[in-house]
């Protein structure tokens, strides 16, 4: 159940969730200080990392380590960093820790925000290493794009599934989307509140989608503003052999789990076997060919 629309202050905080992030979270932290005029309060939501990064991290002013003590996923640690803030906290950035920052970006968000008052969540133009533009301003994913780019997106990346649902031939303007890539997000508090954040049955991947989606349920919108700029350098824990089978099998779980809920009782179980069937196909075919990445 969705919970009352709350009034915050207008200060602004960033919460990024760590595990074991290496040395991606001091290149975080240093191009932090261009991103915002602001002075931002910092929290690290550290899922027991083992590398001692978040710790030296905690050493910097502004900086706080939130322990959490176990992997509880990204969603239920950011739902928890989030909740401990004051009420003088109504702007809040949840980012990955292997982010760079553009000059400006988060003050560019925020000044997109006052241009879309009933924005809940606004996301920048997210570069690869290489400059590529990553799609990170997508549809929902139905039944029909969703599956048929879950399905053929790895063996026929051009297919008009996937090229649909990625928006790839999206104009780069400020517009609204169904989601926003969860990797750098700045949320309005209130709404946040108002949809109870990131569903913690998720525990990595589609909690980005299943949050634009319930907020746009409640009435808010999810804005891209691609003159904001970070690049993702690439995920130094997710990258681990350990790691990375889990979250391939996790995000197939959340995969299910999006569309299932979207589509229960008895009438669209058929559906629902379905998408299992074709998410194990996709499961196996990546898994030969030694690929983590899911999106």
């Amino acid at each position: 159940m969705e919970s009352a629309v709350r009034t915050y202050g207008d200060e602004l905080a960033v919460v990024t969730v760590t595990y074991s992030p290496g040395d991606t979270l001091e290149a975080f932290l240093d191009s932090l200080k261009a991103a915002t005029a602001r002075p931002p309060r910092v929290v690290l939501a550290d899922n027991g990392s083992v590398d001692g990064a978040p710790e030296r991290a905690a050493e910097r002013d502004g900086v706080e380590l939130l322990r959490i003590g176990e992997n509880v996923g990204y969603g239920t640690a950011a739902n928890r960093a989030v909740a401990g803030l004051g009420p003088e906290v109504g702007w809040v950035v949840v980012a990955n820790p292997d982010l760079v920052w553009g000059e400006g970006a988060i003050d560019t968000l925020l000044e997109a925000a006052g241009r879309w008052p009933r924005a809940g969540a606004l996301g920048p133009l997210i570069r690869e290493p290489d400059g590529t533009v990553y799609p990170s301003a997508r549809l929902l994913p139905s039944l029909g794009h969703g599956a048929g780019h879950a399905v053929l997106g790895r063996v026929w990346p051009g297919n008009p599934w996937t090229q649909t649902y990625r928006q790839a031939a999206a104009a780069i303007g400020e517009r609204t989307a169904g989601w926003l890539s969860g990797s750098c997000i700045l949320v309005r508090r209130s709404a946040f509140d108002s949809v109870d954040g990131f569903d913690p049955r998720y525990f990595m991947y589609f909690e980005d989608v299943d949050l634009g989606d319930r907020l746009g349920r409640a009435g808010w919108l999810n804005v891209y503003v691609p003159t904001a700029e970070v690049v993702h350098t690439g995920g130094v824990s997710t990258s681990k052999p350990e790691v990375s089978a889990r979250m391939l099998a996790e995000h197939h779980r959340s995969a299910y789990r999006y569309l299932a809920d979207r589509h229960p009782g008895p009438r669209n179980a058929p559906i629902r076997a379905a998408v299992r069937a074709g998410l194990a196909v996709r499961a196996r075919a990546t898994q030969a060919r030694g690929r983590t990445s899911t999106r």
